[in-house]
């Protein structure tokens, strides 16, 4: 067997003892290839040569794809991504620094636990929090190891990790956060049709309706006494045009123009509030 000739740290080459180091059957000697790489210039003769390491080390992109089987992403996919952390390796490597290997594992790993950190979560998370998801996951794997350990509580947790207790609830909903729930799903086998969306509050028109009596409240209270009276009258005790006439003295086309006028003013003055308030906004925010 073939003895590599790794480094401890890049640029400071070590020799390596076969009995401590072994070298993975999928670690092909492809130094003269790398050479060869280095010394062309762009075009097809290098691509060629390119194209060539990526197959050589493709099973070993390919066996670092499989760490992360079983974790809500097909194999296929995960190879795909390892593939692209393989050709980002090779094109980025200097052969006088090292072993390749030592070079491309860090930098195919870290591609896939880039593709799960930003294109696997169904909703946009925090990295902070993604972090903490995966030492509070890990914590509890090693806390459960033994068979017949307990599971560990929060404080248990926190204690193994040096995180706070606060910290670790929020790794630990983030546990149960990396996938959406859609609202048609069942909340329960034996509730048929009714679904998560059931449970959810819908809008209030009352809300709307409380905002515009609020904001005309003002208006109305700089309306002529008689008009308001009359708006009184026909929107709060629901009496007629003609009938409002009658009590006041005055004929019903008159009252008709004096709640057609009333309102008018009313909301222009409501609406020129809004836009005011909306152009102060504008100049806090700029």
């Amino acid at each position: 067997m073939r003895i590599d000739m790794s480094t401890s740290r890049p640029g400071t080459p070590t020799q390596t003892n076969a009995a401590t180091r072994r070298k993975h059957d999928d670690a092909p000697d492809t130094t003269a290839l790398f050479t060869r790489l280095a010394a062309l210039q762009d075009g097809p003769e290098r691509d060629a040569v390119r194209d060539e390491l990526v197959a050589a080390w493709l099973p070993m992109a390919h066996r670092i794809a499989g760490r992360f089987r079983d974790r809500g992403e097909s194999l296929e996919d995960l190879r795909q991504v390892a593939a692209l952390g393989l050709v980002k390796a090779i094109d980025r490597f200097e052969p006088e620094r090292g072993a390749f290997e030592s070079y491309a594992v860090p930098t195919i790993t870290g591609e896939v636990k880039r593709h799960f950190r930003d294109r696997m979560w169904a909703l946009r998370v925090p990295r902070r929090v993604q972090e903490l998801r995966n030492k509070v996951r890990l914590a509890r794997r090693e806390l459960t190891q033994n068979p017949g350990s307990p599971e560990p509580t929060a404080a248990d947790i926190a204690a193994h990790t040096g995180l706070t207790e606060d910290e670790v609830a929020a790794g630990m909903e983030a546990l149960e956060s990396f996938s959406t729930l859609s609202l048609d799903a069942e909340l329960s086998a034996g509730d048929e049709g009714y679904s998560l969306v059931d449970t959810l509050g819908s809008s209030d028109a009352s809300y709307d309706v409380v905002v515009d009596r609020e904001s005309a409240k003002e208006g109305l209270r700089r309306l002529p006494e008689r008009e308001r009276a009359i708006l009184y009258m026909r929107f709060f005790e629901d009496m007629t045009q003609s009938r409002i006439a009658d009590q006041l003295g005055i004929s019903q086309m008159h009252v008709s123009r004096l709640i057609s006028r009333s309102c008018a003013r009313v909301r222009d003055e409501v609406l020129g509030q809004r836009s005011v308030r909306g152009t102060d906004r504008g100049r806090t925010a700029a």
